[in-house]
């Protein structure tokens, strides 16, 4: 059996989302299975037909299961540079059951792939065992807010066990779930990463206490990305460079930080450096054999 923490390491040294290294040799191929979502965030606007958008939450198009193990398959025999496959939505990873038929099947047929999934955390705890189980090796949790209070700033509502909840009451839910989610995945042996969106006004204050938290949680990195605009917070200003570089510099002492996001799609395929939609990928591939058929 391997250690957990050789696991973590190889799947950091080929994971180009969570390694700068990693990032320019190593590429990810994210599938859009999961278009169902369990919390409305305030800065999401959520559309699967936004092609020109470079942005999390949109795709292309949504893929069925049999779709994504298609898909697979035929991008990695032409890419031999594919070491990740990731689900990030379009919604919640967790919330559809899609994630973990896709997850079974990758882990099946492709054993040497590691698997990724990025997730609100609502559901983590409640769904942890069946991700060990599907072979997943790196999990993002995504948590903008430390205090319970803040949460409603940042979250309309959020759908758990049936039960729609708003304010206080999904608040206590969500804090709760996401820090015992995180924390348990740690202790699993996951990989875990720790998503954080600086959204200027309301949650500055709170990004340094998620770190140290999280650190003390299990966590292995962090990644503090700039707020995209949108949605109740299309007024708001998006953070820049040296705003984030600040916030990095002073969790960094609680946490490894991430600084080569590039906030990709739920569809990308390619280098971290690149973010080609599996439309476009699908493209490339039907010129290439075209061109192999021409010359042979």
């Amino acid at each position: 059996m391997i250690h957990p923490r050789f696991q973590k390491e190889e799947v950091m040294q080929r994971h180009p989302c969570f390694s700068r290294e990693a990032h320019h040799r190593y590429g990810r191929m994210h599938l859009p299975v999961a278009p169902a979502c369990n919390v409305q965030c305030r800065y999401c606007v959520r559309k699967f037909d936004c092609a020109n958008e470079s942005r999390p939450g949109v795709s292309s198009r949504m893929l069925s299961a049999e779709e994504a193990i298609e898909r697979v398959r035929a991008v990695v025999h032409r890419d031999e540079r594919i070491t990740v496959v990731g689900i990030a939505g379009p919604g919640d990873p967790l919330a559809n059951a899609a994630t973990y038929e896709v997850l079974r099947a990758v882990h099946k047929e492709f054993p040497e792939l590691h698997t990724c999934v990025s997730t609100n955390g609502l559901l983590l705890p409640d769904c942890l065992d069946d991700l060990i189980e599907a072979g997943l090796k790196a999990l993002t949790v995504t948590i903008n807010a430390f205090h319970p209070e803040k949460v409603p700033a940042i979250y309309s509502w959020i759908r758990y066990h049936g039960r729609t909840l708003k304010g206080p009451d999904a608040a206590k839910v969500l804090s709760r779930n996401q820090w015992m989610g995180l924390r348990e995945a740690a202790l699993s042996g996951l990989l875990v990463k720790v998503n954080t969106i600086y959204i200027p006004g309301i949650n500055d204050e709170e990004i340094p206490l998620i770190a140290e938290t999280a650190g003390e949680l299990g966590a292995a990195m962090m990644n503090i990305t700039a707020l995209i605009p949108q949605g109740e917070f299309s007024g708001l200003q998006r953070p820049n460079r040296k705003e984030l570089d600040a916030y990095r510099l002073i969790c960094g002492s609680h946490l490894s930080q991430i600084s080569h996001c590039r906030q990709c799609r739920a569809d990308a395929v390619g280098l971290g450096r690149e973010d080609r939609d599996m439309e476009m990928e699908a493209l490339l591939a039907k010129i290439g054999d075209e061109y192999l058929d021409l010359v042979f």
